[in-house]
């Protein structure tokens, strides 16, 4: 489901970027909070942020976007039916219109069923691992999440596995590495999710008052039985209509959106979650440790913005069309906001947690990855997995993934 190429080193990485995929990026991250918190990186062509402050200030900035301006779709699928997408999701996209939308998603997402998600988790996981064999981490990090939010989207008989595969071939024309063939496995994926979700999308009724009865589904449909119009395109379709959203293409995008963004910080967080457990991380409590790990080992580690216009902060100007790199990790690690950030402490109170962003682009669904994985890790500590302490990581620009 996603590259099987490792890059794992013990020497200090030239770049924030290659410092995602070695074994220990965080002395790294300390020193460039400390001599370096927002600062030119001449090898990367790009301004960094790297302590909390800096961060803070780039995610909160009206001046910062999401994509380049002359670039708003990667050109590599403009015209397709994944640049269609691409273009529509909240998370890519800036200005009024998108704040709008981005509303109508997080309404949608708050109101999803944390605890039916979590009950799916167990049991997808309970099912994967009751197959024998090697424990398959790769199916239980990557495709089980994805299975679930395709459920909690109304997607089951087998249209859950399809729609699981088909977000890992879409959400290979999101980096900047990808290569002509990911741009043709997208497009054909985005077609595909499209058809696989625009039936319920279209059914969903808007969530019913207390003690009303939903009303009936529409008859099966082939290749799969119509979806039970239920769950997070119920709540999408519920929050539109309240908001007075009327245009249904970017809900049919963002109802993707959903599978997309759940797919490498879900996967993520159980990997590292599962990493820090093999490394003496004890705790009965899998749930507080899942909440930790998001901070303690990001699995998204920076994010970018570009400058649609001058930026200032701490001295330092940012001019219209340079980038930068958002260090979410290091954040997450400055002393100035979490005391003794490099001990993993399942106790601390109201951290503050930079993992899945801030301001007008915080994730909506981070709460939804923190129950997927809790239930996937708890699944597997009740089965007595057992893993390595010194995985190898995907080399990835701002994932950080174990391979186990």
């Amino acid at each position: 489901m996603s590259s099987s190429t490792s890059t794992t080193s013990t020497v200090e990485p030239a770049t924030p970027v290659e410092a995602v995929r070695v074994a220990d990026p965080y002395p790294y991250y300390a020193r460039l909070v400390a001599e370096r918190p927002f600062a030119f990186d001449e090898v990367l062509g790009a301004w960094v942020a790297a302590d909390a402050a800096a961060v803070r200030a780039v995610l909160g900035s009206g001046a910062l976007r999401v994509r380049p301006v002359a670039e708003p779709v990667p050109a590599g699928i403009a015209g397709t039916a994944a640049g269609e997408v691409f273009g529509e999701l909240v998370r890519m996209t800036d200005g009024a219109a998108a704040a709008r939308l981005k509303g109508v998603v997080a309404e949608a997402l708050a109101g999803a069923d944390l605890g039916h998600a979590g009950a799916l988790a167990s049991r997808f996981t309970r099912e994967v691992l009751a197959e024998g064999g090697e424990v398959p981490y790769e199916e239980l990090m990557f495709g089980v999440p994805a299975r679930v939010v395709a459920a909690l989207s109304g997607l089951t008989d087998g249209a859950d596995r399809e729609a699981a595969r088909a977000i890992a071939d879409f959400v290979r024309c999101i980096p900047a590495t990808a290569t002509p063939a990911d741009h043709r496995a997208a497009a054909r994926a985005a077609t595909r999710l499209r058809e696989l979700l625009a039936p319920p999308l279209a059914s969903a009724p808007p969530a019913p008052p207390p003690h009303a009865t939903p009303a009936a589904g529409p008859a099966p449909r082939p290749p799969y039985p119509a979806p039970r119009a239920n769950g997070l395109l119920r709540e999408l379709v519920a929050a539109a209509e309240r908001s007075g959203w009327a245009h249904p293409g970017p809900l049919l995008s963002n109802a993707i959106g959903f599978l997309s963004q759940t797919y490498d910080a879900t996967a993520g967080l159980i990997g590292n979650t599962l990493v820090a457990l093999a490394r003496g991380a004890g705790t009965p409590d899998t749930g507080a440790l899942v909440r930790e790990v998001v901070r303690y080992d990001a699995p998204v580690q920076n994010t970018r913005r570009f400058a649609a216009e001058p930026f200032t902060h701490a001295g330092s100007t940012v001019e219209p069309g340079q980038q930068l790199l958002v260090l979410l990790a290091a954040a997450n690690r400055d002393p100035a906001v979490n005391p003794d950030p490099d001990v993993l402490s399942t106790e601390r109170v109201n951290p503050l947690v930079f993992t899945f962003g801030a301001g007008a682009h915080r994730c909506p669904g981070g709460e939804l990855a923190t129950v997927l994985a809790t239930a996937v890790v708890t699944e597997l500590r009740r089965a007595g997995w057992s893993t390595t302490a010194t995985p190898a990581y995907r080399p990835l620009a701002n994932a950080r993934i174990p391979l186990l």
